[in-house]
């Protein structure tokens, strides 16, 4: 058998695109050895510095944002890191395919749908994980630079260190092989000694399918 490659991925569950980049790699799971690690990442802390030159609509969803990202960091301080994938999974099923709003009552139902302790939800309001989620979101970005969002996946580069992504921004997720296929090319790319970047204008909506 194959040895697994590991593809560290980090993720705000507040953006619609890291979801179907993850439901992206999630399907690579199945089709090629592959093992992906979940990190936290916010898009708060990434524009907290930028507020005055945000339009009001995203100012106020980047203040709802630090809700779902604080939950995370608690769940992983309480269980450890191998619960975030079912964690994310159950926000952005309730976010992105229900369309749920981001209250309180909405993160307790998916703590719960993940057989979490859905107190966990009062780190929603609280500080004290914010020197943590702080880390693992500069982790991430520290592979990438400031200029990207989220989703960031590493995956090994052309000297088998880790070499950090944004993206890929992908709608709909493909699966199957399909999924395979852009996995390979991500890997292509990452084996490029000064590859950066590939990019186009989306013109189309997220679709959760």
């Amino acid at each position: 058998m194959s040895e697994k490659t590991t593809a560290d991925f980090w993720f705000d569950p507040l953006c619609p695109w890291a979801w179907l980049t993850s439901r992206w790699m999630l399907e690579v799971e199945q089709v090629r050895p592959v093992s992906v690690r979940w990190h936290v990442m916010s898009l708060s802390v990434l524009n907290e510095d930028k507020l005055d030159e945000l339009p009001e609509h995203y100012r106020e969803l980047l203040h709802t944002g630090w809700g779902p990202v604080r939950v995370c960091v608690a769940a992983e301080q309480k269980y450890g890191p191998e619960v975030l994938g079912a964690l994310y999974t159950a926000l952005g099923t309730r976010f992105h395919v229900r369309g749920e709003e981001r209250t309180a009552e909405t993160i307790a139902g998916a703590l719960t749908d993940a057989g979490l302790d859905p107190e966990l939800v009062h780190a929603m309001q609280s500080t004290e994980y914010d020197e943590a989620l702080r880390a693992s979101h500069a982790e991430g970005i520290g592979l990438v630079g400031q200029d990207v969002g989220t989703p960031v996946i590493a995956v090994p580069g052309a000297d088998g260190a880790p070499l950090g992504f944004f993206g890929p921004v992908v709608t709909p997720a493909p699966k199957g092989e399909a999924a395979g296929r852009l996995w390979d090319g991500t890997l292509l790319v990452a084996s490029t000694p000064g590859f950066y970047e590939i990019k186009r204008t989306r013109d189309a909506e997220p679709v959760f399918d």
